[in-house]
């Protein structure tokens, strides 16, 4: 694990990592830790959940509870993430590490006013990001693995696209794409890329520091 976390030392240079995972995996102690290990003294939780009711605020709160004493400020953009910017102290100096990707999505594409088209959220997102990307130093994205639901297993009688989820509305195919699509092109964007499966990081890509 020490050799993983000297591969990403974001000192003197811009710096982009993508964690990902599956629920409980352990992506989100993963991504604190990184974020505590470097020296910046700006760390920003940027919080993409949107609240709804009491269990909402109940697992708002506990996550509040969990970074206490961290030195994280939050930001909390359920949509609109690049709004954030004009807070961010410092960019060129600071950690923003962006919690999560799977809820960005989700309420970009489900709205008051019904579902937004899918090739907007994504064009939405990756602007938003290029944005974050160009300001802050070093970003560290959290996204979720939600592609291996057994009801939607593409390799059950070698199924592929949309045909492999039949079971699902078509919104739910929809956004379970828009994701797939960003994270592929977050990994294209990242310098680094992990992967944690129950609590271990696995780092699939890892540029040489220049």
């Amino acid at each position: 694990m020490s050799d993983i976390r000297n591969r990403t030392d974001f000192t003197g240079k811009r710096h982009i990592v993508l964690i990902t995972g599956g629920s409980g995996s352990g992506k989100s102690a993963f991504a604190e830790n990184l974020v505590l290990e470097q020296e910046a003294e700006n760390r920003y939780y940027l919080a993409t959940m949107q609240i709804y009711g009491a269990e909402g605020r109940k697992r708002v709160m506990r996550h509040r509870k969990l970074r206490q004493g961290k030195g994280f400020e939050t930001l909390e953009y359920p949509t609109d993430i690049a709004a954030c910017i004009g807070k961010i102290y410092q960019p060129a100096d600071a950690v923003v590490l962006l919690e999560c990707m799977s809820n960005l999505v989700a309420n970009e594409m489900f709205t008051e006013n019904g579902t937004i088209q899918q090739e907007l959220v994504i064009q939405k997102i990756r602007q938003h990001l290029r944005k974050l990307f160009e300001t802050a130093g070093y970003s560290i994205i959290v996204t979720n693995n939600v592609f291996e639901d057994g009801k939607c297993n593409p390799y059950i009688n070698g199924l592929r696209g949309y045909a492999a989820y039949e079971n699902y509305a078509p919104e739910t195919i929809a956004y379970i794409e828009a994701l797939g699509m960003i994270n592929i092109w977050l990994a294209e964007q990242a310098d680094t890329v992990y992967e944690v499966v129950a609590g271990q990081a696995v780092c699939w890509k890892a540029k040489d520091r220049e």
